[in-house]
């Protein structure tokens, strides 16, 4: 599908290219002997940059970011090697799974000796949630401190 779509650009262009052309030659008479000169190696230059373009896409270069990759030109690849790249996303999803989970169960342990410490002290429950508790223990810290 992709490739209907670019050669049916490229018709588009070519058929374009090929007007302007015949205009600019039935033009190009009463043009001076200089600039008639001037356009005929513009012209040879610009097919030579066509020609230049067109090797390139039949060979597959593709430039980007400083890196020149060199290909066939078509997408060659099959099922396998699809299924293939797909491995190493697989494995960073399940790293990120296994980290949650062991993340969660360590808070969950840490709750739960908490509320182990909590029930089994010599304070009732209802201690800890007195506003003078957390003055109380602040003042037993500092008087720790001080000794």
């Amino acid at each position: 599908m992709k490739q209907m779509i670019t050669d049916g650009y490229l018709s588009i262009q070519d058929r374009y290219g090929r007007q302007l052309a015949a205009r600019l030659d039935a033009s190009a008479s009463a043009l001076p002997h200089d600039i008639s000169e001037r356009l005929r190696v513009a012209r040879l230059q610009a097919m030579g940059k066509y020609r230049e373009v067109q090797v390139r896409e039949t060979v597959g270069i593709s430039l980007g970011g400083g890196v020149a990759a060199l290909g066939s030109g078509e997408d060659e690849r099959g099922l396998w090697p699809r299924l293939v790249s797909l491995v190493p996303l697989l494995a960073l999803i399940a790293g990120l799974v296994t980290i949650q989970m062991a993340g969660t169960n360590q808070i969950a342990e840490e709750l739960a000796e908490l509320d182990a410490a909590i029930l089994t002290d010599d304070l009732p429950p209802d201690a800890y949630a007195d506003p003078g508790f957390a003055q109380f223990l602040k003042a037993r810290l500092d008087q720790l401190q001080q000794n």
